[in-house]
């Protein structure tokens, strides 16, 4: 799964775009949809939510033009990843050609419904949701503090480090109630 999330920076210096009215005046117009002035957090997961590569631009980097450079790098790591599930943003040919020279990739769209009217969870889409809102448990990443891209994706790794440490010294128990793990029997 494929997705980018815009947030906002703080004056620490580094790349960053802008979002303001006036964005045409600027030489960094940001993220014009959401009107956030700042960074722009491109990621992949794998179908569990759990970080494989980061990429962090300035807020007006698209979605579709930062998912080359997000998918070669991650390339060499994983060469057997192949199959990506994206949103929307993600359609077109100029995608399409600038994978082409970077790998056999298959991106799946996943769209929503025309039927359907207000919120609806996608099937997939989902799971690079959660892995943006396990993120946003992370004071320090709840905006970009930091002056480098290089340190805001190595933060980024950081916490997705931090999540997989808690998962593995607290796994879940097989135990068929919850009340087992409170008051430490059961009537099995």
């Amino acid at each position: 799964m494929i997705d980018s999330q815009s947030v906002k920076t703080t004056e620490s210096g580094g790349p960053r775009g802008g979002a303001c009215p006036r964005a045409g005046l600027r030489p960094d117009p940001g993220d014009a949809g959401k009107k956030i002035n700042g960074r722009k957090r491109h990621i992949i997961t794998d179908t569990s939510g759990h970080l494989v590569g980061v990429q962090v631009h300035a807020a007006d980097v698209q979605d579709r033009d930062g998912a080359p450079d997000l998918l070669a790098s991650i390339r060499y790591l994983f060469p057997w990843l192949r199959h990506v599930f994206a949103d929307g943003a993600y359609t077109g040919e100029k995608l399409e050609t600038a994978l082409a020279g970077r790998g056999q990739w298959t991106l799946e769209i996943v769209k929503r419904s025309d039927q359907v009217t207000g919120f609806q969870v996608l099937p997939r889409r989902w799971v690079v949701e959660r892995t943006f809102a396990w993120f946003g448990r992370n004071r320090r990443l709840a905006k970009d503090f930091e002056t480098t891209l290089t340190s805001s994706e190595a933060w980024l790794y950081l916490a997705s480090v931090q999540l997989l440490a808690r998962r593995l010294a607290d796994p879940p128990t097989s135990h068929r109630c919850s009340y087992v793990t409170r008051h430490n029997h059961c009537d099995s």
